[in-house]
């Protein structure tokens, strides 16, 4: 059984450095009202409802349950959660409404990044004998992946500083984007990445509404629906992987139809400015593709909603005109390791 589901709303927080007087529920909550006001639904008219965050962020386990305080969990709703990044919490939601159990459902995610070292707690993501003790972190990380590309010839710090001037500039039109405009390059953070390579670190929400057949229609003027959708994941030592290329990208990107036709919208989770470079080229997108017009996650980059985003602002393009087949791409873990496609397209105009 095959059915059509669409991304029917989207919502964010505007992305702050720093949100010490709020809560994670306080955060949330204007974006779960907004999501859902864009809709005309209220919460009982969700019929599945799936987060993404991450206990590490909130230094407390089960830190999810309280934001379902947000959500409203009485009565009883159907519920789930995932220790991902929201798009894979969409990902779910998506399942479920293909069975048939649901015709809506309620996604969302948000992190805290403010209150601790972002770079030591991604440290927990490695292999816990061979590599996290020697607690390298994700920036590091990141920049022995630039560095093989500059290394390759596929790539040189001019070029991944063009690629964060470009981003940031197309955060201008981003009300909601966290950097935006001229932000200098920088010194060397690890070489060959600087300042600028690297995303800002701060705190953000995000929530979907996804809908089924023609819920879609009645719910949203011009749905953004998902033709397809994959995920995949590279092995976990990164001394086996070639860190120039992505090829669980490429295998996600043609197992959700992404080569099938043009798409003329990219929106890429790609922290840092070489991985950027990376998935370019694993998923074939020429200069005829504008590539993360909303800034993507080096104006924004709230960690374990940053990836969801990326599928929020592919379908508003949707859902607005700008844009008619759109691809979005979320990622987790080091230097690419986990990897989300997605598909999107819009009714014929």
């Amino acid at each position: 059984m095959t059915r059509d589901i669409a991304v029917v709303a989207f919502a964010q927080t505007d992305h702050r450095r720093t949100s010490d007087e709020l809560s994670e529920v306080e955060m949330l909550m204007p974006v779960l009202h907004e999501v859902l006001d864009h809709t005309g639904l209220q919460t009982a008219d969700i019929g599945f409802t799936c987060s993404g965050s991450s206990d590490y962020l909130a230094g407390r386990a089960f830190s999810f349950t309280l934001a379902l305080d947000g959500v409203g969990a009485w009565p009883p709703i159907s519920e789930s959660h995932v220790e991902m990044d929201g798009a894979w919490a969409l990902y779910e939601a998506w399942t479920k409404l293909l069975t048939g159990e649901a015709d809506t459902a309620l996604v969302y995610a948000y992190g805290k990044s403010s209150p601790g070292s972002v770079r030591d707690v991604l440290t927990r993501q490695l292999d816990p004998y061979y590599v996290a003790p020697l607690w390298p972190d994700s920036v590091a990380l990141a920049a022995l992946q630039a560095q093989a590309l500059i290394d390759a010839g596929e790539t040189d710090e001019p070029a991944l500083a063009a690629v964060a001037a470009r981003s940031r500039e197309a955060g201008r039109d981003n009300p909601h984007a966290q950097l935006k405009g001229s932000v200098p390059h920088g010194d060397y953070l690890v070489r060959p990445l600087r300042t600028g390579d690297c995303p800002p670190v701060g705190d953000g929400a995000a929530a979907v509404i996804l809908a089924a057949g023609e819920r879609a229609r009645a719910l949203c003027a011009r749905p953004a629906w998902i033709r397809g959708i994959d995920h995949r994941i590279e092995a976990h030592g990164l001394g086996v992987r070639d860190l120039t290329d992505s090829p669980s990208t490429r295998l996600a990107a043609e197992r959700a139809g992404a080569f099938d036709r043009a798409v003329d919208t990219a929106e890429l989770h790609a922290p840092f400015t070489a991985q950027e470079i990376v998935l370019r080229k694993a998923l074939r997108l020429d200069d005829t593709v504008r590539v993360n017009p909303s800034g993507g996650p080096l104006a924004a980059n709230p960690i374990m909603a940053a990836g969801l985003i990326r599928i929020g602002e592919a379908a508003a393009r949707i859902h607005r005109g700008a844009s008619d087949r759109a691809l979005a791409h979320a990622t987790s873990g080091p230097c690419l390791q986990q990897n989300l496609v997605a598909v999107l397209e819009g009714d014929p105009r």
